[in-house]
């Protein structure tokens, strides 16, 4: 089932989120929507507050990026093949020189902007069964995580821009909180719900 994503401006988008037990109800089903939501609006990533959801949850697949050819055909391999479920993520490290890439946010449609990270990251997580990895990624599969990693820590890539780009789009950003934006998936507007 599709769900509609929340909007920026929803303060469930600034909250650290929580981590989730392993009789968390309905786990399953929600990964499956959560899945079926981000492809449906040619997403990427998807955290849990992106749906409403306060919990430490996200999912990532990097496969739209391997047709990009400004990659090498060994990082297309690499994202084309790169589908993963994080459960109660902790970033344990992220190291090299900071580079910058194109960020875009379903929360925040019609923005983009250049973001910097790290190039590496190492992260502890659980995969839907409640194994624990400990793991290494690199590039763009890096960078993907390290944004919806964002998410459950209530950060989003607008806060990593400079006070000159933040003041910029400051209107645009007012504009989606009040639902005044065109995206062809399902949405949630914080300024709206107050009105009804």
């Amino acid at each position: 089932m599709t769900l509609p994503i929340v909007a920026y401006g929803d303060p469930v988008l600034r909250k650290k989120a929580q981590d989730i037990p392993q009789d968390y109800p309905n786990l399953s089903e929600l990964i499956a929507n959560m899945y079926e939501t981000m492809y449906g609006a040619y997403g990427v990533g998807l955290a849990a507050p992106q749906i409403g959801l306060p919990i430490r949850l996200f999912v990532v697949d990097t496969s739209p990026f391997s047709e990009d050819e400004e990659f090498t055909s060994e990082e297309q391999d690499a994202l084309k093949n790169f589908k993963r479920t994080f459960i109660n993520a902790r970033i344990l490290e992220e190291e090299g020189d900071e580079w910058a890439f194109n960020e875009g946010c379903l929360s925040i449609p019609d923005v983009r902007e250049d973001v910097f990270r790290k190039p590496v990251v190492t992260i502890q997580f659980q995969d839907e069964n409640f194994v624990v990895h400990t793991q290494q990624f690199d590039g763009l599969i890096a960078r993907v995580i390290q944004h919806e990693y964002d998410h459950i820590e209530g950060i989003l890539f607008t806060d990593k821009l400079s006070a000159l780009k933040k003041k910029l789009i400051k209107s645009r950003l007012a504009n989606i909180s009040k639902g005044k934006v065109d995206v062809d998936y399902r949405m949630r507007f914080p300024d709206l719900k107050k009105k009804r």
